[in-house]
C-alpha cells in the first residue's frame, strides 16, 4: 500500500465506544509489553523498521492478540467471526472504528498502536492507516491532510519534555495526539491545536482510547487559535521540514527555509507565563557567511533564557535525500526524483544553505536583567527522559546568575551521582596530562579539569564550603591559598553549569 486513501473515522463523539474499546484491548494484553511477547524483539523492532514480514508470521494463530495485531498494527481484514470473540464489534462497527469488508470480514479504519506512557501507563495512539512509524503500509506516498503517527522526533520531544505540574499545557501542531497525551499528566488544563481538522479528530480518539481527559481542541495556523492566551508549558514538534513548496502539510509547513520554527519561537514568548516553559524540536539553516549559532540566537525572544541542542548536521544532499525518501519520492518515476531533488538543491543554493541542524530548543520565561542563552552542539548519546535534566539547567542558570565569586566559595556542592574521572595521557607518564570528569545519566557529558578541578569536585560532599576546601587543597599542594580562590571560581562555575556538582543550600 503506497497510497492512503483517507477514510472516515470513528465517531469522536463516542467516549463510551472508547471505554469499551480500550477494556476489550488491555484485556487481550494489546499492550507494548504484551506485543513485545508475543512477536519478539527481531519482529517488534522490524515493524519500526515499516518491514512486517516477521510480524505476519508471528501472528499467524488465532490467539486474541494475535488477531488484534492482525487488525489494528497489520491492517489486514479477520474473520468477522475471530473479531467477535476479543472485540465488541457491534459498537465498534457503530461508532466506526471497524469496517465490514468482503463479506464475513472486518478491517480497522484507523491504526492503533500500544505506546508506553511515562509511568508505564498502557497509553493507544491513533493514526492514519500505513501511517503509523513502521505502519503496514510502510512509508509512501501520501494525501495531504494525512495524520502520521509517533515517530522518533515525538519521543524524543516528550522526552526533553520537563514535566512539574502546570496548571495550563498548550500542544501547538498536535498531529495524533502524543504531546497533548503526556501533557494531560501533569496539567490541569491542555490546549491542541492543527492546521488539519482530522488531525483535531485523531488526538480526540487517542486521548478517548487512553483513557485521558479530553483536551481543548483548537484549528488554526502557529498561535492563531489561542490569541492573547499564555501557558505554563507549551510544546510543538512542528512541521519543520525545509523544502522547497511546502508539499506536505504534516511535514513542511509552507513558509520558506527555516522561517516556521524562527516565527514558532520568536512568538512563543509572549504566550509563556513567568516562569513557564516552551520546547520545541526544530530544522535550522546553516547559510553560508553566517554563524548558525548566532542565527539561533536571534530567534529567542525578549525576556526568555534559552538553552538550544544541535543533535545532528546533514549536508544539504544528505538532506534532500531523507525527506525525498521519506516522501516515497524515490520509488516513483525517476526523472520526476531527479526534477525534485534538483528543486531542493535549487533552493537552497539561492539561500546559500550549505547544511541543516536538527535539535531541542527551550525557551524559559524569565525576569533576569541579563538571559542566559546557551547554543551548543551535542552530537553524543544521552539518557532519555531528560525533563529533570532541562529544568535542572535552568535551575542551575539562576544559581550562578544569583552568586558572584565571593557567594560561590561560601558555597557548599556535592558531586552528582555517577560521575568518574579518567585520566589522560601518555602510558608510563607520571603524571596524567589532564583529567576528565565524566556523567553517565542525563547529557553523559566529559569535560576537562586541572588536578584542582578534579580534586575539589572528589571531596565535594556539602560539608565544607567551597573556599575551605580550595584552602585545604593549597595547603596540599603548596599553593598560595589566595591565589588558589582567585583562580578556581571559573572552574567551579563550569562545574556547576554542565552538572557536575550541585549546590545543596
Amino acid at each position: 500500500m503506497s497510497h492512503t486513501s483517507l477514510s472516515p473515522l470513528p465517531s469522536s463523539d463516542r467516549p463510551d465506544a472508547a471505554a469499551r474499546l480500550r477494556e476489550a484491548l488491555l484485556g487481550a494484553s494489546f499492550t507494548v509489553d504484551g506485543m513485545l511477547d508475543l512477536l519478539g524483539a527481531p519482529a517488534y523492532a522490524a515493524l519500526a523498521r515499516s518491514e512486517t514480514v516477521p510480524a505476519l508470521r508471528a501472528t499467524r494463530g488465532d490467539t486474541p492478540l494475535e488477531t488484534l495485531v492482525r487488525l489494528f498494527l497489520l491492517q489486514q481484514p479477520v474473520p468477522h467471526a475471530r473479531v467477535a470473540d476479543v472485540l465488541p464489534v457491534a459498537d465498534c462497527l457503530d461508532s466506526g472504528w471497524l469496517t465490514a469488508v468482503g463479506g464475513d470480514e472486518v478491517a480497522a479504519t484507523v491504526d492503533v498502536r500500544p505506546y508506553g506512557g511515562t509511568d508505564g501507563e498502557d497509553w493507544f495512539i491513533v493514526s492514519d492507516l500505513g501511517c503509523a512509524v513502521g505502519g503496514a503500509g510502510g512509508i509512501g506516498s501520501r494525501d495531504e491532510g494525512v495524520v502520521l503517527g509517533v515517530g522518533g522526533a515525538s519521543t524524543t520531544l516528550a522526552g526533553i519534555t520537563v514535566r512539574t505540574p502546570v496548571a495550563s499545557a498548550l500542544d501547538l501542531g498536535t498531529g495524533s495526539g502524543i504531546q497533548a497525551l503526556h501533557a494531560a499528566q501533569h496539567a490541569t488544563r491542555v490546549t491542541a491545536t492543527d492546521l488539519n481538522p482530522r488531525a483535531l479528530q485523531m488526538t480526540a480518539l487517542t486521548l478517548a482510547l487512553s483513557g485521558a481527559p479530553q483536551a481543548d481542541l483548537r484549528e488554526g495556523s502557529l498561535f492563531e487559535p489561542v490569541g492573547e492566551e499564555t501557558y505554563d508549558l507549551i510544546v510543538s514538534n512542528p512541521p519543520f521540514v525545509i523544502s522547497p513548496g511546502g508539499r506536505l502539510t504534516y511535514r513542511d509547513g509552507g513558509m520558506g527555509g527555516d522561517d516556521l520554527c524562527r516565527t514558532l519561537v520568536q512568538q512563543a514568548g509572549d504566550r509563556l507565563n513567568d516562569g513557564g516553559y516552551a520546547q520545541f524540536l526544530a530544522n535550522w539553516q546553516h547559510v553560508e557567511g553566517e554563524d548558525w549559532q548566532d542565527r539561533l540566537r536571534s530567534w529567542v525572544p525578549r525576556g526568555c533564557d534559552a538553552w538550544i541542542v544541535q543533535r545532528e548536521v546533514q549536508d544539504v544532499t544528505q538532506y534532500a535525500e531523507l525527506w525525498l525518501r521519506d516522501a516515497g519520492d524515490h520509488r516513483n518515476d525517476p526523472a520526476e526524483y531527479q526534477a525534485r531533488y534538483d528543486a531542493w538543491l535549487d533552493e537552497f543554493e539561492a539561500r546559500k544553505v550549505r547544511a541543516v541542524g536538527f535539535g531541542w530548543i527551550t525557551l524559559r520565561k524569565a525576569a533576569a536583567a541579563q538571559p542566559s542563552v546557551t547554543v551548543e552542539e551535542w552530537p553524543h548519546s544521552v539518557e532519555q527522559p531528560l525533563g529533570d535534566t532541562v529544568r535542572t539547567h535552568f535551575d542551575r542558570v539562576d544559581y550562578l546568575r544569583a552568586h558572584d565569586d565571593a557567594a560561590l566559595l561560601a558555597g557548599h556542592f556535592k558531586l552528582v551521582a555517577e560521575v568518574v574521572q579518567e585520566q589522560v595521557g601518555l602510558p608510563g607518564a607520571e603524571d596524567p596530562e589532564h583529567v576528565v570528569l565524566r556523567q553517565h545519566r542525563g547529557m553523559r557529558r566529559a569535560t576537562k579539569v586541572d588536578t584542582v578541578g578534579a580534586g575539589f569536585a572528589g571531596v565535594c560532599d556539602g560539608t565544607l564550603s567551597a573556599g575551605r576546601i580550595l584552602d585545604a587543597i593549597a595547603q596540599l599542594v603548596g599553593e598560595d591559598p589566595v591565589l588558589l580562590r582567585d583562580r578556581t571560581p571559573a572552574q567551579i562555575r563550569l562545574l556547576v553549569e554542565q552538572g557536575f556538582i550541585e549546590p545543596t543550600g
